[in-house]
């Protein structure tokens, strides 16, 4: 088994971590942003090079764009897939061993995950969950998200030095989604460490000892939701993972590696939206005077903080075909890979204006690419959007004079980008009424 790991770490992040290193040390502005050595923000010297190099130059064996538009036409295209270990584009020596290696555990970033499997597989797990994310179902979950903020919110009068990562916008999206998917209250801290170990795994280039600690992670995972549906098989209940099980179309592998993206994809982009949000926040006090002011600017603000700084800075797309776009008179051949700066996208001035000005009254900040977009767009967005207006709005109308203990401490993740502590001291909490 240990074996089977090394070499499969090395296969996916060992020869990525030396690639990109090597980039780095050329100077090569993709080296620079997969490395993270040059900040979030789409005017960071990376960023502005690749735009100064045309709207998707070559660089490092790779085509890469911070164009806006760009990128909404990749993610929309059909014509390109998912990176994916089992990518025909990819060697097949490499495939092989990577087949050779698979180790059967419920990875975020490997097939059947829906994330890295495209139609018509991937058309088949979303169907199946779709209408729990819907509009109409997430609607009805307004109040109790609420319930669940003010609680929290209570709970954070009683610290002395209250940690909004650990001790609110950690645990607000876990409350929700595992009673989504009827997981029990006291696991909580357990979903969250899964969550933890397992974020790293959406990234290329990790560290062997990290690739190690995950992987023992999801092996507990593995464990808990194989137990948890032969349950469910036995005595079904109205929660999501019921639903997961009830039509036998779904092999056991593929329920659990379903199921482990549902939990943590309903709350991992959440905590980080939340943190980056009262970071940015908290750094602009004229923009929370508006929102005092001018209470229904909540809903935009949140479109803003994911446009201003989302919580994933890039993601990648292979052509399945020679497709010729319609500008430039680019051609991208079969097979190669196409790396998006969302974060760049994000702050791309031909769309938004001064895209480096945090402002809340942005009139096409919803516009940002932070959730994807085509088929495979985030299953969990409106979710997220609900969770972050609601959450927010009630920690900053509780108190209104809350300032940060100090700089927040950045999480060591790469390209998701978000917070691992936010000391903070409250102030007055506002009187009702």
């Amino acid at each position: 088994m240990l074996t089977r790991t090394w070499t499969r770490w090395l296969l996916m992040h060992g020869l990525a971590r030396t690639y990109v290193q090597a980039s780095a040390r050329r100077g090569s502005p993709l080296g620079n942003l997969a490395r993270g050595s040059e900040g979030l923000l789409g005017s960071s010297p990376a960023i502005e090079e690749i735009r100064r190099r045309g709207r998707i130059p070559k660089m490092s064996g790779v085509h890469i764009t911070a164009d806006f538009e760009v990128c909404r036409l990749i993610l929309r295209d059909r014509r390109f897939g998912v990176v994916s270990p089992n990518h025909p584009a990819l060697p097949k020596p490499i495939r092989w061993l990577l087949a050779k290696t698979d180790l059967g555990l419920p990875n975020l970033g490997e097939p059947p995950s829906m994330l890295v499997t495209d139609p018509p597989d991937h058309t088949r797990y979303r169907r199946m969950v779709g209408n729990v994310f819907g509009p109409k179902s997430i609607a009805t979950l307004e109040e109790r998200i609420a319930e669940v903020a003010d609680d929290l919110i209570d709970r954070l009068e009683s610290k002395p030095r209250p940690d909004l990562i650990t001790d609110f916008s950690a645990q607000m999206p876990v409350t929700i989604i595992a009673e989504i998917l009827g997981l029990p209250a006291d696991m909580h801290s357990t979903l969250l460490k899964w969550g933890d170990s397992g974020a790293p795994l959406l990234e290329r280039g990790l560290s062997w000892a990290v690739y190690r600690d995950a992987v023992k992670d999801l092996a507990e995972v593995k464990e808990y939701f194989d137990q948890h549906f032969d349950e469910l098989t036995v005595a079904p209940r109205d929660d999501v993972l019921s639903m997961l099980v009830a039509d036998d179309v779904l092999t056991r592998r593929e329920q659990i590696a379903n199921a482990a993206l549902l939990l943590d994809a309903g709350f991992l982009t959440t905590v980080n939206m939340l943190g980056n949000g009262i970071a940015l926040l908290t750094s602009h006090p004229d923009q929370l005077e508006l929102l005092a002011d001018q209470p229904w600017l909540w809903r935009n603000a949140v479109e803003e903080v994911l446009r201003y700084d989302g919580p994933v800075r890039m993601t990648g797309r292979v052509a399945n075909c020679d497709v010729d776009l319609d500008f430039d008179h680019e051609r991208i051949p079969s097979g190669s890979l196409i790396l998006l700066s969302l974060a760049g996208a994000n702050h791309d001035p031909d769309v938004f204006p001064d895209p480096d000005r945090f402002d809340v009254t942005r009139d096409n900040a919803a516009e940002h690419l932070s959730f994807g977009s085509g088929i495979h767009g985030c299953l969990g967005a409106r979710l997220a959007r609900l969770e972050g207006t609601v959450a927010l709005r009630a920690l900053f109308d509780r108190y209104p004079n809350l300032r940060l203990d100090g700089p927040p401490i950045p999480h060591p993740l790469r390209n998701l980008h978000a917070y691992a502590s936010m000391p903070a001291e409250l102030g007055a909490a506002r009187t009702p009424g």
